[in-house]
């Protein structure tokens, strides 16, 4: 197909989010960054780490949108106690028949919600390794494959929270995105608490779209057109975290670890549904500069020098976008 062509085909498909965003806009006070970052997450089958405080909507989110796109959604609360089985499922022997039959666990859903994360050993987040690259899982001597589309939305709590451990590196970088919760500003508290504050309040999503119809608008996205120079803009950005002094950086005192691979193909496919929900065919420098953080700040490994001098991968990220010359 060709650019005025998708263009067109993306104008019309992006119009039909619009009820969907209406109906989350209900229950969601604001936060309509997280709730975009969120449609990316589903348009191009990315999971998505949600970092903030408790209270803040992360679980509330999640499970709005899974009701208005007519989505299978189970919810996990990690603790300290959980055991891998208690996620993936185990089984069960039968004394009677003398045989083995599978209990499949809550992470065989369309969106499966991984709660304070990290809150959980490092063995049971680990459990969701294979889930979250091959979407499929191993139990027993069997592999199961997971329903489409799969994705996990994950909460965690700041590391600094008492009874938080930090996430495997492994798994961190299968997270397509990392996204920082703030608190809301007093308009939008004031209106947090006019329409929460009761005892039951109205929870109540029209369902608007199903998975027929997020196929369509992935396979749309798939076309949306990536120029050679962005494609090349893409790979400097990301090639930067690795060897700043390549691009006449001074920060690789404070760089432990750049981004790996991953992080070139979950930046390519944002950026297509980042050009998908403003309305156009073809990724532009501004869709790498406003997705790139939420993709880039949890896969660069800051030094403890950049430690000591209270500087984080965010500030890395953006000293970086910052100085690199756009196609």
């Amino acid at each position: 197909m060709t650019v005025p062509t998708v263009n067109r085909q993306v104008q019309e498909m992006r119009a039909g989010l619009d009820p969907l965003f209406g109906e989350i806009g209900k229950i969601i006070v604001g936060q309509r960054t997280i709730i975009e970052r969120l449609m990316v997450g589903l348009l191009v089958g990315g999971h998505i780490l949600l970092e903030g405080v408790p209270g803040l909507a992360k679980s509330l989110a999640v499970r709005t949108l899974a009701r208005g796109m007519q989505l299978s959604f189970h919810r996990i609360q990690f603790t300290p106690d959980l055991l891998p089985a208690d996620v993936m499922g185990t089984q069960i022997y039968n004394p009677r028949s003398g045989d083995f039959t599978v209990k499949k666990g809550p992470v065989f859903a369309n969106i499966v919600l991984a709660d304070e994360i990290n809150r959980a050993p490092a063995k049971v987040q680990s459990a969701l390794l294979e889930a979250m690259q091959e979407k499929q899982v191993t139990i027993g001597d069997n592999t199961y494959p997971l329903e489409q589309p799969f994705l996990v939305l994950a909460t965690q709590n700041p590391i600094e929270q008492e009874g938080t451990y930090p996430l495997p590196e492994a798994q961190v970088d299968r997270f397509m995105l990392k996204l920082n919760i703030t608190y809301p500003n007093k308009e939008e508290e004031l209106a947090i608490l006019d329409r929460m504050a009761k005892v039951e309040p109205d929870l109540d999503v029209t369902p608007i779209m199903g998975w027929p119809e997020l196929l369509k608008l992935r396979q749309t996205i798939d076309e949306i057109y990536v120029d050679e120079k962005i494609k090349r803009y893409i790979v400097d950005v990301v090639h930067a975290t690795r060897t700043p002094a390549d691009y006449g950086l001074d920060i690789a005192p404070y760089v432990q670890f750049g981004a790996s691979p991953r992080a070139t193909i979950f930046l390519t496919r944002a950026a297509k549904a980042q050009a998908f929900l403003e309305g156009r065919g073809y990724v532009t420098p501004h869709d790498i500069k406003t997705i790139g953080p939420d993709v880039l700040r949890h896969r660069i490994i800051v030094t403890y020098e950049a430690e000591a001098e209270d500087i984080t991968a965010e500030n890395l990220l953006q000293r970086i976008l910052d100085h690199l010359k756009v196609p």
